[in-house]
């Protein structure tokens, strides 16, 4: 791991194969959490692995407190994002560590149930996960109880309220909240949603503590994170890093492109940052001065010879596709979205007209949409029309950029798919 005598945490021992309860046990030691878990997770300053970086305790405090007799934890492991595979690698590598920090958190807000949901798609994540509840059901021990759910493999399936509505009433419907956090409910129950990765470091802080947690990381992002990075690199790869390592630091470690001409950090709802700030440390308060974030850890390495202004339209199209389509700004706004970069990237009239409706629908659609969505589609499109200003003014007098008269050859993102060649360190 990245020059770290204490990495890898949340990969420790990895293999080929899920650990066993057994050999789980034996790498990482007692399962039974240290103190006042709720205290430690506060201490530790763990921030959620999703994409938003709620703190962690704020979220598990809220479901703590509300009067019920019944809640839930819920296991997200569903990663739509198709450039991210940490969850998939934690599933299959530590299945129980996962596991560990639901019942961790389950115990601490008096959840009597745990659902674990996998996208039905991700055959070996489910099978990992069926073995390791089969597993934990044959030591008989009290507990809360272990299911297994298997929701459609859809972008926004895993966004939390659309995930807590298909354990509900079997739709993947995102839910409109005017405040957060909002209590999210199982028939009348409260519910807890958690990352299977944030799950993984909640179950290490219970072992080992906040302080030892705080071992690596800077003040305001501490620990370690696993990054999906792919792109131009020599094999897509999800490697454990400290937070706070430099980019390039990063790039070197992954065979990436040493001189890119862009990355997309936290996704496909995530920004691109230019290639001129790669000695910029990997945590939110180095990243937010320029306009990104860590955001759900993936890390999209763009070529000189690529079009960011095609890549970005095949992106946003993708999404348009993805949306759940209950409400104007994805059903309507996001096609357009496409459409205007279509016609900026390969313009067949008037680019410059066609640019300015592009920026007025960005305004028109920000913050209108159920869920974030749309925002961070938004978010995307914005990003990349200020990081490729200059392709963008050259499409626009019709000066095209061999990037996007050859996508196939330069693409960046060759397919929208996941990728079944995956390196794990």
């Amino acid at each position: 791991m990245i020059e770290s005598s204490t990495l890898p945490r949340l990969m420790h021992e990895a293999s080929s194969r899920p650990l066993s309860l057994a050999q789980h046990e034996q790498t990482f030691a007692a399962a039974t959490p240290i103190g006042s878990l709720l205290e430690e997770l506060e201490a530790s300053g763990l921030a959620g692995r999703g994409g938003a970086g709620f703190p962690t305790s704020v979220k598990v405090r809220f479901i703590h407190d509300q009067r019920s007799l019944h809640k839930y934890v819920v296991v997200n492991a569903m990663e739509g994002e198709p450039a991210s595979h940490k969850d998939q690698s934690l599933l299959n590598t530590h299945p129980h560590l996962v596991l560990d920090g639901a019942e961790y958190l389950a115990g601490l807000v008096g959840a009597k149930n745990i659902a674990v949901c996998v996208a039905r798609d991700n055959r070996s994540g489910i099978n990992a996960m069926e073995r390791a509840i089969h597993e934990r059901a044959r030591r008989s021990l009290r507990g809360p109880k272990l299911d297994l759910h298997t929701p459609p493999q859809r972008y926004v399936a895993g966004e939390e309220s659309a995930l807590t509505h298909w354990l509900d009433d079997n739709e993947s419907l995102p839910q409109f909240r005017r405040t957060r956090p909002h209590v999210l409910r199982i028939g009348h129950a409260p519910v807890l949603v958690q990352n299977a990765e944030t799950l993984a470091n909640v179950a290490l802080i219970g072992r080992f503590g906040a302080s030892w947690y705080r071992g690596l990381g800077t003040s305001n992002s501490p620990g370690s994170t696993l990054v999906s990075v792919s792109g131009a690199v020599a094999h897509p790869i999800v490697m454990e890093t400290e937070l706070g390592t430099p980019l390039r630091t990063i790039l070197n470690y992954a065979d990436a492109d040493s001189d890119p001409q862009a990355l997309l950090l936290g996704g496909y709802g995530g920004s691109w940052l230019s290639g001129e700030h790669l000695d910029t440390p990997y945590c939110n308060e180095e990243l937010a001065p320029l306009g990104v974030s860590v955001g759900a850890g993936v890390l999209v390495v763009l070529p000189r010879k690529a079009c960011g202004i095609v890549e970005t339209q095949r992106v946003v199209q993708w999404m348009a596709n993805e949306s759940a389509r209950q409400c104007g700004p994805c059903a309507f706004g996001l096609p357009a979205l496409a459409d205007g970069l279509r016609h900026v990237a390969r313009p067949t009239g008037d680019a410059t007209l066609a640019l300015q409706r592009l920026e007025e629908r960005c305004d028109v659609i920000k913050g209108r949409g159920a869920c974030h969505h749309p925002d961070g589609v938004v978010r995307l499109v914005r990003s990349a029309l200020q990081v490729f200003e200059k392709d963008v003014a050259r499409h626009v007098q019709g000066d095209a950029c061999k990037g996007s008269l050859d996508s196939r050859h330069y693409a960046a993102i060759p397919q929208l798919e996941r990728a079944e060649e995956l390196v794990w360190e």
